[in-house]
């Protein structure tokens, strides 16, 4: 028997949606994930999502994972695309939600509230970023402390770097020029740093205008991708928090708007991080491919 799935795609970063409603435990092992992301012998994708029944309080579950095995907190750009996946199911099914519509999704990183706006674009609230060094976790600091600006030593070069959690591990850095990062060198050498404990995302971001970031991703379990919807909104928080981003204007004491566009690979995302409530919000797309039948 063949497996239906959907493929879908955020600004690139690609993935495998499968209806695994009726169990709440996924349908695959991750050896079989590793089969499907092949993009020479499978259907290729960065990531499985699947989409599990929810709780008292969630509509559905997420859970995700790479295309390496390996199983993330959660994934900003796959649960944009698992908000469009639901909604056409809800469809197929005769039921089909009208826009602004939101779902709450229970993943490894908590509830997360993806909104689906009338032009088609996904808003997500990511929640809180979480700063201190035992929330990345990474041991660059004492647990209690934030790790901003601080160095970090990645094949005997200084790196100066910032750790935010989006519900998963962000390690920010602030370069020139993006064209001159050997990404696909030393973004492993990040990724596997005995600083961090459980891995981490690396971000290299370069500072375009104080509203406009351009960001190069290598992914924890993925490696390069075209986009990263947690890590644009840890890109973001860490320009903030360095003062590149978002700054009062001379002689105000305003909170200033808090809002940039991160441009990735695949296309721009919007950022927003509330001085209301602390929370971040992401909004950008989220496009089906294709559907159809797998065999394992």
């Amino acid at each position: 028997m063949g497996l239906p799935f959907s493929k879908y795609h955020g600004l690139g970063n690609d993935f495998i949606l499968l209806d695994n409603r009726h169990r709440a435990s996924p349908i695959l092992t991750p050896g079989q994930a590793v089969e499907l992301c092949d993009r020479n012998q499978g259907i290729g994708a960065d990531g499985v999502i699947f989409a599990l029944p929810g709780g008292p309080e969630t509509d559905y579950t997420m859970r995700i994972f790479n295309s390496d095995g390996s199983e993330p907190e959660m994934c900003g750009n796959g649960i944009r695309c698992l908000a469009k996946y639901l909604v056409a199911l809800e469809s197929d099914a005769g039921h089909p939600p009208q826009a602004p519509h939101s779902y709450r999704i229970h993943t490894l990183a908590g509830t997360i509230v993806p909104t689906l706006q009338p032009d088609g674009q996904i808003t997500v609230d990511m929640g809180e970023p979480r700063l201190l060094a035992g929330e990345i976790p990474t041991t660059l600091a004492p647990a209690d402390e934030k790790v901003i600006d601080m160095v970090l030593t990645v094949a005997d070069q200084p790196y100066q770097v910032t750790c935010v959690s989006m519900g998963n591990p962000h390690c920010v850095t602030f370069v020139e020029d993006l064209t001159a990062v050997p990404l696909t060198t030393i973004g492993p050498l990040f990724e596997a740093h005995t600083m961090f404990p459980q891995r981490i995302n690396a971000e290299f971001i370069q500072v375009v205008q104080p509203d406009y970031l351009k960001m190069l991703v290598w992914e924890r379990g993925a490696g390069p991708t075209m986009a990263c919807g947690t890590g644009a909104c840890a890109a973001f928080v860490a320009a903030v928090l360095n003062g590149k981003c978002c700054l009062p204007m001379d002689g105000s004491n305003d909170l200033p708007q808090r809002k940039a566009t991160v441009e990735l690979p695949g296309g721009p995302l919007q950022i927003e991080w509330s001085t209301i409530n602390n929370h971040v919000y992401m909004t950008g797309p989220a496009v089906r491919v294709f559907s159809g039948e797998a065999y394992l």
